[in-house]
């Protein structure tokens, strides 16, 4: 194994622009880190290539899977914190080659959780929590208790992820293992949806009862990435001016939920403007922090 590892990772290295190297192996013949396969390797490269970005060999019994990457995708998947596994990748892989230290900075970068890093991820998963708990609460009503409950253990995770964020700390794959040592209380809601004796109405009811108090709770803090964008200028914001904004670049949240939560609670100040003076009747809605 350890000297196909070597051969395939000396070959990849020699690839036109690539700059980093990182391998994730595993004993077993399946592990959900690597997709089921024996070794992954992550290649960044400096552009893009003509290289397929996802390549699945075999090769001396072993099942090896290739992904390549620029480095500006890396940094958006590690920003985003859309799939969790990058963060895995990086920390717990061994790096074979890194050219001018670009992975070593990245893996700093993850350690260290700068605070605009944790504003984005937050953003994101409480957008996540937010909507999941308010479709919870929606099939709850209309009287579907099966798609509820899928509703409340996606809102539950998210409602995870928060806390650990919060605490400057990764969400781990085996999250509730992780929650179940730095927060018990969560990990109680968890336990009493999937275990209590009650009925899943009832038992989806209390769940609920806490995440709602959580969504008010945590909106400001949560939010600090949009109110970091409001109070760079004194001038409303339209909601295509915050979405293209540097900060909101590659996060896939809905800002109008947010935005419109944040409005009720007093955060941010509503304010219509003429946009065109040739539609007097219709008023462009704008956002700013109230004064």
């Amino acid at each position: 194994m350890e000297l196909m590892k070597k051969h395939v990772s000396s070959m990849l290295q020699f690839e036109e622009g690539v700059i980093g190297l990182v391998s994730v192996s595993h004993p077993y013949p399946f592990h959900p880190q690597i997709d089921g396969l024996d070794l992954l390797l992550l290649v960044i490269t400096s552009s893009a290539c003509s290289r397929p970005s996802i390549e699945h060999l075999r090769m001396e019994g072993q099942r090896v899977m290739i992904r390549r990457t620029t480095c500006v995708g890396l940094e958006q998947w590690v920003s985003n914190g859309s799939d969790g596994r990058i963060i895995e990748w990086l920390l717990r892989g061994d790096v074979v080659f890194d050219k001018e230290s670009f992975l070593e900075q990245i893996k700093a970068r993850i350690s260290q959780f700068p605070d605009e890093l944790m504003k984005r991820k937050l953003l994101v998963e409480y957008e996540a929590f937010l909507k999941s708990c308010l479709q919870a609460k929606k099939n709850l009503s209309d009287g579907f208790q099966f798609d509820a409950h899928n509703d409340i253990i996606k809102t539950l995770n998210h409602y995870a992820h928060m806390e650990l964020l919060e605490a400057g700390l990764h969400p781990e794959p085996s999250v509730w293992r992780q929650m179940r040592r730095f927060h018990p209380g969560i990990y109680k809601l968890y336990e009493e949806l999937t275990t209590s004796p009650e009925t899943l109405e009832q038992r989806i009811q209390l769940v609920l009862l806490a995440c709602e108090f959580s969504i008010m709770s945590k909106m400001r803090s949560c939010s600090s990435l949009i109110f970091h964008i409001l109070e760079s200028r004194e001038e409303p914001w339209s909601i295509m001016e915050l979405a293209s904004h540097p900060s909101m670049n590659g996060l896939h949240v809905d800002l109008t939920l947010i935005l419109q939560k944040l409005v009720q609670r007093g955060y941010v100040r509503e304010v219509a403007v003429m946009a065109d003076p040739r539609e007097s009747d219709a008023l462009e809605l704008r956002y700013k922090l109230p004064r």
